[in-house]
């Protein structure tokens, strides 16, 4: 059982479309399966524009967003509340631009009054770049809160989204949530491999980045816009990747997104109640829990028990923590094909380590608040 917040289990429909067999990426069948993927992955994405497909990894997208709508010396804030944010800041740092970050500690959530004070100090910001879901601590930052607080200091200023652990496993609009640009990566509740990256923008985003001179050339996005237009892409696509999202876009619609969007909120919901009741402390406080990702606090010496534990005894892959979180935190994701059952299976592996490490018996105590949750929510 892969339980990593990235990559993630991927279905056998969609491992058997991948290896249905090769076509052309400039003959009929391809441009046929662009026609079927553009209107579907509008859906997930909470958007009516055009989604772009890169055939490249999820910080791809990143840097995609970044160089496509910020323009050489334009002033730029970026939320950083973990590793994924100060990736994007390190970005950021690589173009001339003027970066200004705003700094949240790590497991908290953007707290909008503060931000709103921090942004309203700045002169002439023209982008704004949060996560949705910051992966490496597993909390869900207020991004409708912080739309609409860019667009009270500039209607202008342009509100970048990083959903790259999100989208697939949480509900976006982009014109609720002010979001002018929001990016995304296949591995993860998309159910796919590594290997794709996603930028979905409005029509106000896409004017920038026809108006933008600083030069790109690979992820320069107008070239591939103006081929998704003709159902294409402008360079070489990973063709198997793009044949499994289809089949991932149809498993979403036959499930129903509302639906994908309840079952990772159930499967959260279990298994913060199932850590709790192991007597482990949660690294987020509920009302800003991700519905893809929990993350939870012991010491180290019990976490890497625990994780090396369920590796090799039980089969089952988890994630530790980043940088300064490394050996203090332990991750487990619960997105793209994953199921509340899932959640039952980890949670009784780890009563049997606890109670076997700790001396004290927790067998049945994590499962029944799982199942609490569970039936209590149908």
């Amino acid at each position: 059982m892969l339980m990593t917040p990235g990559p993630t289990p991927i279905p056998e429909n969609v491992n058997q479309r991948m290896a249905e067999g090769m076509i052309g990426h400039r003959s009929s069948d391809f441009t046929d399966l662009m026609n079927s993927i553009k209107p579907k992955i509008k859906d997930v994405f909470g958007t009516k524009d055009d989604v772009v497909i890169l055939s490249s990894s999820g910080t791809s997208s990143l840097e995609a967003a970044m160089v496509n709508l910020a323009a050489p010396d334009e002033d730029i804030v970026v939320i950083v509340s973990g590793a994924f944010g100060a990736r994007f800041r390190a970005i950021a740092e690589t173009f001339p631009y003027n970066v200004h970050t705003y700094e949240v500690e790590w497991g908290d959530a953007v707290d909008p009054g503060h931000f709103k004070e921090f942004l309203s100090k700045l002169d002439n910001i023209k982008v704004v770049v949060s996560q949705a879901c910051e992966t490496s601590t597993a909390v869900l930052h207020p991004i409708t809160e912080i739309g609409q607080i860019v667009k009270d200091y500039d209607k202008d200023t342009l509100f970048i989204v990083d959903g790259v652990s999100s989208v697939g496993g949480t509900k976006f609009n982009l014109t609720e949530s002010n979001i002018d640009c929001l990016i995304s990566g296949s591995q993860k509740a998309l159910m796919l491999p590594p290997g794709l990256a996603f930028v979905a923008m409005n029509q106000t985003a896409k004017q920038k980045v026809q108006s933008n001179d600083i030069p790109r050339f690979y992820l320069d996005l107008n070239q591939y816009f103006d081929s998704l237009d003709k159902d294409t892409t402008p360079f070489t696509p990973a063709v198997s990747l793009i044949q499994g999202l289809d089949a991932v876009l149809d498993s979403i619609a036959e499930e129903g997104l509302e639906n994908v969007f309840e079952r990772h909120m159930k499967m959260r919901d279990m298994l913060r109640a199932g850590l709790e009741a192991l007597d482990l402390e949660l690294l987020v406080k509920d009302d800003f829990a991700s519905p893809t990702v929990t993350a939870f606090k012991s010491s180290s010496d019990e976490l890497s028990h625990i994780k090396d534990e369920l590796k090799n005894n039980f089969g089952i892959t988890i994630a530790g923590g980043q940088k300064h979180l490394k050996g203090k935190i332990l991750r487990i994701g619960h997105m793209g094909y994953m199921f509340p059952a899932d959640i039952i299976v980890v949670l009784s592996a780890m009563e049997g380590i606890l109670s076997k490490y700790r001396q004290q018996n927790y067998y049945g105590k994590a499962i029944t608040k799982a199942q609490e949750v569970f039936f209590n929510d149908l």
